[in-house]
C-alpha cells in the first residue's frame, strides 16, 4: 500500500525488454535507505519487488499484465520516475490509499499554467471514468491528485508548485501517457451495489432491504 506521496525521481538506467515483459534497474538515492530484497516500490504508480539492489540502483521485474496495462512500454533509458516505497504503519497519511495496481492508462490532452498552479486535463476511456468523481481521488503516475473537474471523456488537475518540482509531471507534455490508478473504494462500493451477496440473494445487488434484514 502507497500513499501517493512521491519520496524521489529516479532514472532508468536499463530497461530490457522481452516480447511481454521486461526487466528495469533504476537510479535511486533516498529510498534507497533502507531498501531490502522483496520490498515493494510505485514506479510511476506500479507496484514493482525489489530483485537485487546496489547502494544507488535497484532491479525489478515487470510482468506482462503491468506492459499491457501500463505506460511502462514507453519507458526509455534515462527516462525520469517517480519513486515511492511501501507505507510503513503508524506513520502519516499525507496522500490517499494506493495500491500500485494501475487500472490503466490516460493521455495529457492540454497543459495550462494558472499564476502558481498548473492545470492537466487528461483523457480516458469509459471504464477509468466512470470511477472519476470532481473532488475525489485520483493517482497519476503514482502522484496522489485531487479531481479539480470532469467531462464526459475527460478530467482535470490543478498541481501546486511543489508536486511539479518533486515528480516527474514537468516532463510531462500533451499527447503522452501516464498511468492512471482509480480510488479503489469506489470500485468495491459498486463491486457490492452490484453483485450483493451471492449465496444469498443472487437476484439482486445489495439494497437497503437487504442491510435491514441483515442488522444494518
Amino acid at each position: 500500500m502507497f500513499t501517493g506521496i512521491i519520496e524521489e525521481v529516479g532514472t532508468v538506467m536499463a530497461i530490457r525488454k522481452n516480447a511481454n515483459s521486461a526487466s528495469i534497474e533504476i537510479k535511486a538515492e533516498r529510498i534507497l535507505s533502507d531498501v531490502k530484497d522483496g520490498d515493494s516500490i510505485a514506479v510511476n504508480g506500479i507496484c514493482l519487488t525489489v530483485t537485487s539492489y546496489t547502494a544507488h540502483s535497484f532491479t525489478a521485474d515487470i510482468m506482462h499484465e503491468t506492459m499491457r496495462r501500463s505506460a511502462m512500454k514507453d519507458i526509455r533509458n534515462g527516462s525520469p520516475v517517480n519513486l515511492e516505497r511501501a507505507m510503513m504503519a503508524g506513520g502519516r497519511f499525507g496522500g490517499h490509499m494506493v495500491t500500485g495496481h494501475i487500472d490503466g492508462t490516460g493521455k495529457i490532452e492540454n497543459v495550462q499554467r494558472d499564476e502558481i498552479a498548473i492545470w492537466y486535463t487528461i483523457s480516458a476511456g469509459e471504464t477509468l471514468m466512470r470511477y472519476i468523481i470532481e473532488k475525489g481521488s485520483i493517482a497519476i503516475d503514482g502522484i496522489s491528485l485531487t479531481v479539480a473537474s470532469v467531462q464526459e471523456h475527460s478530467f482535470c488537475v490543478s498541481v501546486i508548485p511543489h508536486t511539479t518540482a518533486n515528480t516527474i509531471l514537468p516532463c510531462k507534455k500533451p499527447g503522452d501517457m501516464v498511468n492512471l490508478e482509480n480510488d479503489c473504494i469506489g470500485k468495491y462500493v459498486e463491486h457490492f451495489l452490484h453483485r450483493g451477496n451471492a449465496e444469498k440473494r443472487p437476484e439482486a445487488g445489495l439494497t437497503k432491504e437487504f442491510l435491514y434484514q441483515n442488522g444494518f
